[in-house]
């Protein structure tokens, strides 16, 4: 059964609220809110005109398997982004459309892991660490026992899933995967995610690649799992790849996304969100559809952030571990003790962050890899982030 308390101590937010409680932001000045992967810059105009012109939709129940149109324009996308061979993604047998990328990590749990036997061992699930809370709390939801792999800066931020004991390894029913990773912004490149693959289909075990930073990053555009997958012969078994409107089209309020992946598990998916009621209505698949088939307003997002990380290079240089990440619009800075500096950012800044400790699990032996670190979000326009990062220099 899941454990309640278990789930509050993996939600990271839960915990900032406690640690900020007693601690009164600067006064002063207008506080900044770091804290949150949420993009403050508006999405395209004509979101708003194609949930106005598919209104008559609101009236009718969501479409388990979403539209045609819908799962069109989902696979035509990932034809152009990732360049993959003709016939290799179905939009009738290999999309799901989905309520954003986090409910679909959450429900691929639910769908893929089995029930737990009496008496027998509880079914495993890899985590990268640190971790999107939702692979730990879909985990525990499950009843199955998370692993985690620590992603460190020896290991280039990205988790080692080949180095488990052989027993984890044989024991996983799923692995969650973050390429670009939340919170470092590494990520993998294609060799590397066929090693993942071949190291699932060697075990047994379901890959969830949350692909949801793809859209967002510095220089080469990030290798996907389904490149990987096509040069390792094009077949999509036990793979299930996660992509999202939220950051690719700064709309995180519209949830919307889809999953792409194993036939048979998007069956089990399809089944699972018939049961929880989690579909995504006909206005919303109607708007998602056109900002799938539009690329510029995604260019636009993703110069605002290259931006933001350009601002972040001249003022930080190389303190606090600073390195332009791969992809994605977080800062992952080293600075000592992470709850302390979020104390004293909050304090004396007026600046919200979050401790890289929350987003980890801790080892006996190891420790907590995100205990010297926090996290911080490059999410408003560029006066506002050179501002932020003016403030958070003075202070650490």
């Amino acid at each position: 059964m899941p454990d309640r308390q278990q789930l509050q101590a993996f939600h990271p937010f839960s915990r900032l609220n406690r640690l900020l409680e007693a601690v009164a932001p600067k006064a002063g000045e207008a506080p900044i809110l770091l804290s949150v992967g949420e993009p403050q810059n508006q999405p395209p105009a004509f979101l708003a005109e194609e949930l106005t012109a598919a209104a008559a939709g609101w009236s009718r129940y969501p479409p388990a398997r979403g539209t045609k149109d819908y799962r069109d324009a989902a696979a035509a996308w990932l034809q152009r982004r990732y360049d993959l061979p003709a016939g290799m993604i179905d939009p009738e047998r290999h999309i799901l459309p989905l309520p954003g990328s986090r409910e679909g990590l959450f429900f691929a749990a639910v769908s893929c892991v089995p029930p737990v036997a009496a008496e027998a061992p509880r079914p495993k699930v890899l985590v990268p660490n640190p971790f999107y809370h939702v692979y730990v709390g879909s985990a525990v939801s499950v009843g199955a026992e998370a692993v985690f792999v620590n992603a460190h800066r020896d290991s280039g931020f990205l988790p080692d899933f080949a180095a488990l004991d052989p027993g984890d390894l044989a024991a996983a029913a799923l692995c969650f995967y973050c390429s670009p990773s939340n919170p470092q912004g590494t990520a993998a490149d294609k060799d590397t995610l066929a090693d993942v693959i071949r190291l699932a289909r060697q075990h047994d075990f379901t890959v969830a690649f949350d692909e949801c930073y793809a859209e967002i990053y510095n220089g080469t555009p990030p290798a996907g799992a389904l490149q990987a997958a096509a040069d390792l012969g094009g077949s999509l078994d036990g793979l299930l790849i996660f992509h999202s409107l939220s950051k690719r089209s700064s709309a995180p309020g519209l949830r919307c996304g889809f999953v792409v992946g194993d036939e048979a598990l998007i069956a089990a998916m399809e089944g699972a969100l018939r049961v929880g009621g989690a579909g995504v209505p006909l206005p919303v698949l109607a708007a998602g559809s056109r900002l799938w088939s539009e690329e510029s307003h995604a260019e636009a997002n993703r110069k605002l952030y290259q931006k933001n990380f350009e601002i972040a290079e001249r003022i930080l240089g190389n303190r606090f571990g600073f390195v332009k990440p791969d992809g994605g619009f977080f800062l992952w800075l080293d600075v000592g003790d992470g709850e302390q500096a979020t104390k004293r950012l909050w304090a004396e800044a007026g600046i919200k962050v979050l401790p890289g400790a929350y987003m980890c699990a801790t080892d006996p032996d190891l420790g907590n890899p995100g205990q010297a670190y926090i996290r911080a979000a490059l999410v408003y326009d560029a006066a506002i982030t050179e501002a932020a990062l003016n403030r958070m220099v003075e202070v650490l």
